[in-house]
């Protein structure tokens, strides 16, 4: 990143909430318990998926793939703003910024696709029952799964190395918690107008593409659940698509207000709170809204208490 004067540069200065030590000292206790409650989450997602035989199945490869995703999300970006909370640094080296944005935004890409992919594990799974195995081949859903990952890191590569190269003349305050595109951006002191369609053109693909999917997917079960005739079968199949659309709605609307609305249309304030949303909240809620609403999912967390309790 070109410097006017020439001088090297040494890293970015994280504005955040630093007008505000009352209301940092809050989001210390708030987000450090929902990291918590994340890893426990999401770690207990992935153990229950690999441990019980039952969950051996595309839906659970899926969740397992959300799980470690929000994980790796979030350990990208919390433990280095419970730092920039409880500290008075606010700084951020050149180079932990590159690494923050490569990750959280070919993270967050990542997930727009795999959640367009678990739509179109539900579809298969609730309009095409008599060819689900067919369908949903453990090849497929390893191809499905490894192209979600290759398409939002490539995706990440390229808007990462785009706006790194953009000079800044001297400005490194980034009036945010964290390395956030849109934030980057304004601190150019170049037209940015040829960069910022083209990362509009790219975000309207990760986003709306799976979006699509997903509108088309759903408005198939729930053609087919209504065709139900038992109320038993119509409630295990909303439950399970339940889980999955309550994730979708949370995480693509925050994400959708954050990057496919001009940056003049909200104040820096609500940016700020709706990052905290797609960014902490919704790796916290993913997994509890499907162990709690999900049966299968509650019985292998019971088989294996039972079993380590037995072997005691």
């Amino acid at each position: 990143m070109e410097q006017k004067n020439g001088s090297s540069f040494t890293g970015f200065i994280l504005l955040g909430f630093s007008d505000r030590p009352q209301l940092e000292r809050v989001l210390f206790v708030v987000i450090l318990i929902f990291y918590l409650l994340t890893l426990l989450g999401n770690t207990t997602i992935i153990a229950l998926s690999r441990l019980d035989p039952h969950l051996h199945t595309p839906m659970y490869f899926f969740l397992s793939n959300l799980s470690f995703l929000d994980l790796c999300y979030t350990t990208s970006t919390v433990p280095q703003l419970l730092v920039y909370l409880k500290g008075a640094d606010k700084s951020i080296s050149f180079g932990g910024c590159v690494a923050q944005l490569f990750f959280s935004l070919g993270l967050g890409c990542t997930e727009c696709i795999l959640l367009g992919v678990m739509a179109f594990d539900r579809y298969a799974a609730v309009c095409r029952p008599l060819h689900y195995k067919v369908i949903m081949h453990p090849r497929l859903c390893a191809l499905m799964a490894s192209a979600s990952w290759l398409i939002g890191f490539a995706n990440s590569s390229l808007q990462t190395v785009l706006i790194f190269l953009l000079p800044l003349c001297g400005r490194n305050k980034i009036d945010h918690f964290i390395c956030e595109l849109p934030q980057l951006l304004k601190l150019a002191c170049v037209d940015t107008t040829v960069i910022e369609s083209e990362i509009f053109f790219a975000s309207v693909i990760i986003l709306l593409i799976p979006v699509a999917l997903i509108t088309f997917s759903y408005g198939q079960i729930v053609r087919a659940v209504l065709r139900i005739k038992s109320d038993a079968g119509r409630r295990k199949a909303f439950g399970t698509c339940g889980s999955h659309l309550t994730v979708v709605s949370l995480f693509y609307s925050t994400a959708i207000y954050a990057y496919l609305q001009p940056s003049n249309s909200h104040s820096q304030d609500q940016g700020k709170f709706i990052a905290l949303v797609y960014a902490f909240i919704t790796p916290m809620v993913n997994p509890f809204m499907y162990t709690l609403r999900n049966k299968d999912v509650m019985g292998a967390m019971k088989k294996v208490l039972c079993r380590r309790y037995d072997s005691r």
